[in-house]
């Protein structure tokens, strides 16, 4: 009777675990299943330059996975209508709000400015042009050269770094081939401090770029040079806090006299 038990109540275990997993399976089959169901977003039917306005002319739709969200991301092409696109787009790739100007904005260079920035140009040769290296989308240093008030030498500091230059010349994209081409103005993407700084610094002395690594970030501390840092004889400066140390005083002169009291010899000093 006991061993019936036993059987009976291990069927019923056994019938309740299968009805459980089967049950847990089927909802996460279904919700699997809803996951997969690919959703439309907004893609560009053609390579968009920028500065292109979007319409219906150059966008498309295409499938993507609902499981894998694309932020910025568009479902009606027509809520794209004449905004305007501030970086290169490839064929199929998706349109994202990242790579549009702000609603309203209008076609050239002002397409590419974000919000709270500035567009500064700035005139150059073929020396601070960096041989003609200098194309939108480069990250350069802005040195200033300039005579400090009541001061006899000059000095050159740094007084913008990390900043992109929009365009060169006409030109708002670098040229494929890398071909440096030099241009007699160049304009920078400022904040409207650096903008100050910047139009501050042309009106002090000679401007120079120096050409960096875009993806090298780093703010260097960097401090004045003057002419006497060329010569290579400026006087070493002294740390804060540091004492000049008090010379030893000099020893008081000592005379020695031998002297001699029969056979015994002695010496006397004073």
């Amino acid at each position: 009777m006991k061993n019936r038990r036993l059987g009976l109540a291990l069927v019923i275990a056994v019938i309740i675990s299968v009805t459980a997993t089967f049950f847990l399976y089927s909802r996460i089959k279904r919700q699997y299943a809803l996951n997969a169901q690919p959703i439309k977003i907004v893609v560009a039917s053609q390579a968009l330059e920028p500065g292109t306005p979007l319409s219906a002319d150059n966008l498309t739709l295409m499938d993507w996975p609902a499981n894998v969200p694309l932020p910025g991301s568009f479902r009606r092409p027509e809520e794209l209508n004449g905004r305007l696109v501030m970086f290169p787009i490839a064929v199929q790739e998706p349109i994202r709000d990242q790579l549009l100007a702000a609603p309203g904005a209008t076609v050239g260079l002002t397409a590419k400015i974000p919000d709270g920035m500035r567009a500064a140009a700035v005139i150059t040769n073929e020396l601070n042009n960096v041989s003609g290296f200098l194309f939108p989308g480069s990250h350069v240093d802005v040195l200033v050269t300039f005579r400090a008030e009541n001061g006899r030498d000059s000095m050159t500091t740094t007084v913008l770094q990390n900043i992109e230059v929009l365009s060169a010349g006409e030109k708002l994209q670098p040229d494929p081939s890398g071909k440096p081409q030099n241009v007699k103005v160049v304009t920078l993407l400022l904040t409207p401090n650096d903008a100050e700084r910047l139009a501050l610094a042309s009106n002090q002395g000679t401007v120079q770029f120096v050409l960096r690594n875009a993806s090298d970030q780093a703010q260097a501390q960097q401090r004045p040079v003057n002419v006497k840092d060329l010569q290579g004889n400026a006087a070493p400066a002294v740390s804060v806090g540091m004492r000049k140390a008090a010379a030893p005083p000099k020893s008081a002169s000592v005379y020695e006299v031998e002297t001699f009291d029969g056979a015994k010899k002695g010496v006397v000093k004073f």
